[in-house]
């Protein structure tokens, strides 16, 4: 644990890092800080902040940059930013205007995120396994390719086609359809057990359980949108690390995966943290609960150098808002 004047140079330290990007000498640091101190103090607790593993000097006549430890110690210890009132009026104002179906919705929840954050944005949809069936409608495309139509309890609408191995008539895909919709109220997660379960003909049992089957999550939670990925270039001039970054964003899996990170609230996580190669990169992403208690999770990815107060809080709003949303 810092002492109260160290950790207000490495506050200092860390944010005209963010504001600069560049090595930050002791005098300005002096400056950020608004220390009553001498220049003299300010390069001693320079020196034991570099020492204790949160500063490094890239070069001996350079200012120093902060550590992901440095990082770390400010992001646990600052004080949550008040957004500018033109930001939260968009904020709301985009979540008043919003009534469209749950999947435009999110995907433009994701673009707005990325326009406010100017960071490459994830929205991931309550998940799937925890709504209920709203009604479902099979569409005959051919002799054995159905396709699937499910409304949700949270009004998301799943469509998936099912391969049928023998062909299938327009009669057993009615009483399908129809079995289906006795069960209105149920998990989807737990539809095509409980289809499997039922005492209806087998040929119709067996065309609905594949078409629940279809529309079964595959992961644990909803579909993922991403919206600013064309602003990973302005974010990260290294050509290689956009193109891992785009790379990483491209699986769906990895996605869950780094979103599953905000379990029940907010988080930050940093570099190695994420398990990833590369260190500079960070994660600020929030989970956000619906009316009928369905979670899902907004998030952005940066650099480490990002404007943590405002992106906590701006991730931390939009999520609110889309949860209060749907």
């Amino acid at each position: 644990m810092l002492d109260d004047r160290k950790a207000e140079v490495l506050r200092a330290l860390v944010e005209t890092h963010i504001a600069t990007g560049a090595p930050v000498s002791s005098r300005a640091v002096l400056d950020a800080s608004g220390l009553s101190v001498s220049p003299a103090t300010v390069r001693n607790d320079l020196a034991l902040l570099e020492r204790d593993g949160y500063a490094v000097q890239p070069h001996t006549s350079a200012g120093r940059v902060p550590t992901a430890n440095a990082y770390r110690y400010y992001i646990d210890h600052l004080s949550p930013a008040r957004l500018r009132s033109a930001i939260a009026t968009k904020i709301d104002s985009f979540f008043t205007r919003a009534h469209a179906e749950l999947d435009h919705m999110l995907q433009s929840t994701s673009e707005l995120l990325a326009d406010i954050t100017h960071l490459p944005a994830m929205v991931m949809g309550p998940a799937s396994a925890n709504e209920a069936l709203r009604g479902v409608h099979l569409v005959q495309l051919g002799d054995r390719d159905v396709l699937v139509v499910v409304v949700t309890s949270s009004g998301k609408v799943a469509k998936e086609v099912a391969r049928f191995a023998e062909p299938v008539t327009p009669e057993i895909l009615g009483a399908a359809e129809q079995l289906l919709n006795g069960h209105v109220g149920t998990a989807i997660s737990d539809l095509a057990s409980v289809v499997d379960t039922t005492d209806a003909e087998p040929k119709v049992a067996a065309a609905a359980g594949l078409a629940a089957n279809a529309v079964s999550p595959a992961q644990p939670g909803g579909d993922v949108f991403l919206g600013g990925t064309s602003q990973l270039a302005d974010v990260w001039e290294d050509l290689a690390k956009v193109r891992r970054i785009l790379d990483l964003l491209d699986h769906e899996s990895s996605i869950y995966q780094l979103l599953s990170e905000a379990d029940g609230g907010t988080v930050v996580r940093l570099g190695s943290e994420l398990l990833l190669e590369d260190a500079d990169i960070a994660l600020v992403a929030a989970s956000y609960v619906t009316a009928t208690g369905d979670e899902g999770k907004v998030g952005v990815l940066g650099p480490l150098r990002m404007d943590y107060r405002r992106t906590i809080r701006v991730v931390e709003q939009v999520g609110e808002n889309l949860g209060e949303s749907l």
